[in-house]
Formats: C-alpha cells, structure tokens, sequence
C-alpha cells in the first residue's frame, strides 16, 4: 500500500507541476517558478489543497533531481570552455563575487542578522542563474552582442563561484554556525576541496573518456546508460563520503564528461530523467515554503528584491572594469546579471535543512527569485539607455581615472605578453599547482581510502596487517609519479631562472649553476615540508619511510620510465582538454557580434522535432527573400557549420543563427520556429518484412529485368532473393530477368507487399 502511496504523490506532483509550469511559460515566467509554486499548492502548508501523503519520499527524490541538475549544470561548463573564456573573465566573475559578498554581509548587518545568516544570505545573491539569464539574453536578442556574451560568460563562471561557496557553507555546517574562529577553520577548508576536486579531477579526465570509449564499443546504448548512472550516484556517494554534498561530485562528473565525445549522446541520454527529478527537486523546495511566512516576509522580500536588482549590477559592473571591460559593456553586462536561481536555492536548502538558518529563508529565496526574473528582460531591454543615463552623469574625475586604469592594463598585459620568461615559465607553474593539489588530495583523503580497502580486503589480508602495507605501498607508488612530475618542473623553473637573471652579467657563466643549486635546495625543502604536513599522523612514519625507499629505487632503476609515464600523463591531459574549433556557442564564435554603426542583429533558434521547415534547403526557406535576413551559421549535435551554402538542408534540433535587423531575425525565428499541428508521417521502420512471392505463370513481369520491373521506385519493395529450380540468387543485379515460377523474397511494409502481389498476378496478356 506504501508503494502504491508513493506512486500516487509523483503522479500528483508531476501533474500539478506540468500545469502550473505551463501556465508561468504562458505568461513568460521560467518554469522554475511554477514548479515551486506546485509545491506551494501541494505542500503542507495549505492544509486544504494538500495532495501529498509522504513528504519524506518526495524530498528523497529530490536528492535524486539535485544530482541530475547538477550533472547537467557541469556538462554545460568544461575546462575548454574555462580555458576559451580565459583567465581574466574567471578573475572578474570572482572579483564580481566578492564584492556582493561584502555588500550582502553589510545588508545582514543592517537588518541586524547574525553571522550565519550573513554568511547564507550572501551565498544566495553571489551567484546568479546561467538557466535564465541565457533564455533572457536568447529571446532579447543581446546573446551575440559583446555584452550579452560577457554576461553569459560570466554566469557560467559564477557556477564555478558557486560550488565553493558551497562547499564553504557546508564546512560551515558541519562547524556548527558561522563566528570569526570557525569561518577562519572553514576558509582553510577550502584547501581541502581544491585537493579533493585535483585528485577527483585529474583521475576523471583520464579514467572516464577511455571508460566511455569502451562502452561504447562493447554495450548497447542502455547498458551504457545504466553504466554512466552508476558512475554519477558513485561519485555522487564519494563526494559525501568525503564530507561534500551529492551536488559536488554530480557537478564534477559533469565537467569531466563535458570534455568527450560522448557529450552530447549523455546529454540525450539523461534529458528525460533531469527533466522529471529537477522538477521534483523544485516542488520539494516548494512544499517547505509556509504561505504565512511569505506574506508576512513580503517587506523583506521586496528590499532584498531592490538591493539585489541595484548591488548585482553594480559588483558585476566592477569585477568586468578591472580587466578592462568598456564602462559600457561592463554595465550592459551586469544589469542581464540580476536574476538567482538554482545555486540560490540549493544552498538555501543546506541551510534550513541544517536548522542553522531560520525557515523565513524558503520563502525569501523564492520571491527574490521571482521579483529579479520578473524585473532582468526589462533591464536587459533597456540596457544601452540605462547605461548611457548612468555614464552621462558620472564624474570627470572618475572618467578620466577609469580611462588611465584601462591604457595601464593595456600596457601590463603587452608587457607580459613580450615577457619570456613568464611565457616560458606559467604553463609549468600551473602544472605543479595542478600536481601538488593531485597529491594533497591523495594524502589528506587517504585515510577513508585505507578504510574502503581495509573493509574489502581485510585488515590481514596474507599476512598480518597485510591490508596497511599494501596500501601504504600503493600510496606511495601512486604518489611517486607526480612528485617527479614536480620536480622535474621545478628543476627547469630553477634553470629557467639562473640563466635568465644572470645573462648578461660579467660572471654569469659561474653564477647560473650556483643559484640553480641554491634554488632547488629551497625547493626541495619546501617540497619536503609540503609533504610532511599533508600525511596523516599516524600513518606518516610508514608512509614517509616506503615513499624514500621507494623513490631511491625507483630514480635508480626507473628513471626514464617515471620520465615516460609523467609525459603520457602530460600528453593524455592535454589531449583531452584541447579546445575544439567546431563548437558554434554564444561565447566563442569569433565572427559573432554587433558593429555599433550598423542595425545588424544575430539570434539563434533551435528547430522543434515538427518544425514544419525541416528537411527543406536554405535555398527552399528563402529567408532573405522573405524577411531579409540570413542563416550565417548551423550548429548540429555540437558541431559548428559555419556560412552554410544554400542547399545546406535543416533537420529538427539544428540551431540555426540569423543575421539581420532585429524585426527581420524575430520574423525569421518565428517562421524556423512554426508548427502547423498536423500529425507527421507515422514512422513504418517497425513494420518492414520479408516475404516470399511467387511469380505467377504468363505474369507481366515474365522475361523482364528487376531493372525494368523497378519495384523499388514503382511499388516501394526491394527484392532482396530470387529462388529459381533449387538455386538461390541472394541480391539480384538489375540484370537479372524474371521467370514464372520464380519466388522472390521481398522487403517492404505490408500493405508495400500486398500491392505489388496483386500487381504480380496481373496477366501479361491484357484480354485475359
């Protein structure tokens, strides 16, 4: 009866969510909010409208559609993706983050908040929602505009912004509440997740694309299915395991399946299932808001609705300026950056669920969320006039400082272009950064790691505490071949830098090998309290004894295959991470992007599956002709077609971008967009047979070749044998003549098959 029940609340929760998430999507709204008002409706707390018996279960499921929006949120966020939108945009999007940070701390302390709450309310407003600032910025038309594109680069990155804000408040948590003395302990916290997601990291982006190859090879599409599902709960499980939420290790597997080919065949995969459990995740966010505390919050709402709509802006606007972003385009920018979403809610959710902040935070979350979504497409319509309203008023002063701040940028950002050694040297920088954080994370989680194969093999596994010695060996094994890896790169940083800074000196020859010594010895050094500090107490003695004898051993006899295995190691990374130049985003098409003299647009439109256009030519559409505007891009399953020719043929799902006015490209979208609601061909695969014919005597088709029957093109069946006096002729030539008496086995559908019999026993001879 239980089951039964339980069957009985999804049933309800995915009606009443469908039909309220259609009727926001009517009116415009992201359905997001009309999932959480679905479970406003069928939550507890209106008593009469309560539909849902088992609200434990429900939130169960939740924790599922947690993991798949997590999982879909990394897929869209890959290290080619981090790597092409660069360095600076990461450090504006931080710097952005930073500053709503201390502005909402201050907002808490003017609301007289504790520390905690603080500390919650300012995770919620530091990230905004990629999700709808991308549909806003794809039905406004500025997602191929400079600004459009730094806002939605920018977005994406705050996820990143987001997971260790997580991960922080979850230390937080864990800690017990937020004061001066544990947020220092949860700040240093963060040092371990760096590891976590290093270790995690680097072993993903080589065991998972050559786990997915093989699967694709030796599996049918649903085992692989059930295979990567078992990898996302795993590593869902180890992230908790860990001290992490589910949330990090789905979001981790997403990333890392982003960089394969397999990336859009996943995305296909788990769409249906991401969509049904992220729903489910939102009602069960719904059904904790008290419709009391809504109203009676409603003040409060709407002034941290007013502060955000004002501080998001302004603290995008300000990370953007300090790396030179435009005033301009720096402010178009932030005013798309309003809106909160699914990050907001998640760590709303840690929160309350903890009881470490009060309840009222369920119904703040959503209606600031609902007021900045309600309010971004106004603001984003409105941009360029709102942003020369506020640049026609700023100081001189203040113009002229911010112009001096930029031609300095420019001229730190040629200088360290031209700078050799820095060339030279950053790559090999963040390759020990990378190595040491592989190897902090081994050390500081191995521990649990020694507990996972202590319980699977024993503690005296053939011999007694054979379990520890052979882990301890494995560690140091595992750990061996980074550590050369970071030595190695030391040791060039080291010679790097002796002939660098003694060129050109009367002693330099004599100098160089000297400061070389002397820097590896600082090195090594450091290298060994680095190591030192990171083992684990107890197992330290026994771990730092094999690690020397091991790595005696292994640089007397090893050397060149250690050498070997870091530069595959090296090679394989590389290859993985290697940004590919047929991918058509919003972010990195190099030709996208409005000419300010010109009242030239581009917008992109994904064809729905009965788009009444598919199957035709571009040339057939004649969109110039019609509305005056161009299809100068296609992208198809992930690849990029670039100025595509006239009998280029468009298929459902393709997205195809348009260039023209912006009347001309939202009359083009709506016309790729129609469909006329007639029912399509029903698909007859399925009910393609062979069957076997006899050819009557005196038939029509006596003494004449297959090619001038032509049953294929005539009747739409394919004679696939011809058996004639105990001889089988497997696929006939169109040469081959046909005989009464002959069988024939034909393909087709039945009805195909039915016809071409009854025209088979039509007589040659017309009288009879």
């Amino acid at each position: 009866m239980h089951g039964i029940l339980f069957i009985q609340d999804l049933a309800v929760i995915l009606l009443v969510a469908g039909v309220v998430g259609w009727i926001c999507q009517r009116l415009g709204l992201s359905v997001v909010v009309g999932f959480l008002a679905a479970g406003i409706l069928v939550g507890p707390s209106i008593p009469y409208l309560s539909l849902v018996s088992d609200v434990g279960r429900i939130e169960t499921l939740a924790q599922v559609g947690l993991v798949f929006l997590m999982f879909a949120i990394g897929l869209r966020l890959s290290v080619r993706k981090l790597r092409r939108l660069g360095l600076p945009l990461l450090a504006a999007a931080f710097a952005g983050a930073a500053a709503m940070y201390y502005l909402s701390r201050l907002l808490a302390a003017a609301l007289q908040w504790s520390a905690t709450d603080g500390l919650f309310l300012a995770g919620m407003l530091m990230v905004s929602s990629s999700v709808i600032i991308g549909k806003v910025l794809h039905e406004t038309g500025l997602n191929h505009e400079r600004a459009g594109q730094l806002a939605l680069g920018v977005s994406v990155l705050e996820d990143v912004v987001a997971v260790v804000m997580l991960a922080f408040l979850e230390s937080v948590v864990q800690l017990g509440g937020a004061s001066a003395h544990r947020v220092s302990e949860a700040g240093s916290a963060l040092l371990t997740l760096g590891a976590f997601v290093a270790m995690v990291g680097i072993a993903g982006l080589i065991l998972v694309p050559w786990l997915l190859k093989r699967m694709s090879i030796s599996m049918d599409e649903e085992l692989q299915t059930l295979g990567l599902a078992a990898l996302l709960f795993g590593l869902a499980i180890l992230a908790q395991k860990a001290g992490y939420s589910l949330a990090l290790g789905a979001f981790l597997l997403g990333i890392i399946v982003a960089e394969t080919p397999h990336r859009h065949q996943v995305e296909r995969t788990f769409e249906g299932m991401r969509d049904v459990f992220s729903a489910v995740f939102f009602v069960a966010i719904g059904m904790e808001i008290n419709v009391h505390e809504l109203v009676s919050t409603a003040g409060l709402v709407c002034t941290v609705a007013a502060f955000t709509l004002v501080a998001r802006p302004a603290a995008v606007t300000l990370g953007l300026g300090l790396i030179g972003v435009p005033a301009r385009e720096a402010l178009r920018a932030g005013l798309v950056m309003s809106p909160i979403g699914e990050f907001s809610y998640v760590i709303v959710q840690l929160g309350v669920g903890a009881a470490v902040v009060p309840s009222r935070f369920y119904p703040l979350v959503v209606g600031v969320s609902l007021l900045t979504t309600l309010a971004t497409p106004l603001l984003a319509r409105r941009s360029e006039a709102i942003a020369s309203a506020v640049l026609g008023r700023q100081p001189v002063w203040l113009s002229d400082w911010l112009t001096a701040y930029q031609e300095w940028l420019d001229r730190l950002m040629r200088q360290r272009k031209r700078s050799a050694l820095w060339q030279l040297s950053r790559k090999r920088l963040a390759q020990i950064g990378i190595e040491m954080l592989f190897v902090s994370g081994i050390l500081v989680f191995s521990q649990e790691l020694y507990q996972a194969l202590e319980t699977w093999l024993g503690q005296d596994w053939m011999f007694p505490n054979g379990a520890r010695v052979a882990f301890l060996c494995l560690m140091a094994l595992v750990v061996l071949v980074p550590l050369v890896a970071i030595w190695r790169n030391c040791s060039a940083l080291a010679l790097l830098f002796s002939q660098v800074s003694t060129s050109g000196q009367p002693r330099g020859r004599q100098l160089a090998p000297v400061i070389e010594t002397v820097i590896k010895v600082i090195v090594g050094g450091l290298l060994t309290l680095w190591i030192t500090s990171m083992i684990p107490g107890d197992t330290a003695r026994w771990l730092l004894l094999s690690s020397v004898l091991l790595a005696a051993a292994a640089v007397a006899l090893m050397r060149r295959r250690l050498i070997y295995w870091h530069a595959v190691l090296e090679v394989e990374l590389n290859n993985t991470i290697e940004t590919s130049a047929n991918k058509m985003t919003s972010t990195t098409a190099p030709w996208l992007g409005r000419h300010p003299d010109w009242d030239l647009h581009m917008i992109d439109c994904t064809l729905p599956d009965l788009a009444d256009c598919q199957g035709r030519t571009i040339a057939e559409l004649d969109l110039r002709a019609r509305f005056g505007c161009s299809v100068v891009g296609i992208e198809r399953q992930g690849f990029m077609i670039a100025l595509p020719q006239p009998e280029a043929v468009l298929y459902p799902r393709d997205k195809v971008l348009l260039m023209g006015t912006m009347e001309q490209v939202r009359a083009g979208r709506e016309f790729l967009g129609a469909v006329s609601g007639s029912p399509g061909a029903d698909s007859l695969f399925e009910e393609v047979r062979m069957e076997a014919l006899v050819v009557p005597e005196g038939s029509r088709v006596s003494n004449k070749t297959l090619g001038a029957v032509s049953p294929s093109r005539e009747h739409g069946v394919q004679v696939a044998g011809i058996h004639r006096g105990g001889i089988r002729i497997l696929n006939p030539g169109a040469q081959e003549a046909l005989k009464g008496g002959d069988e024939l086995l034909v393909l087709g559908t039945p009805q195909q098959i039915r016809e071409f019999r009854g025209w088979l026993t039509q007589s040659a001879d017309p009288t009879c």
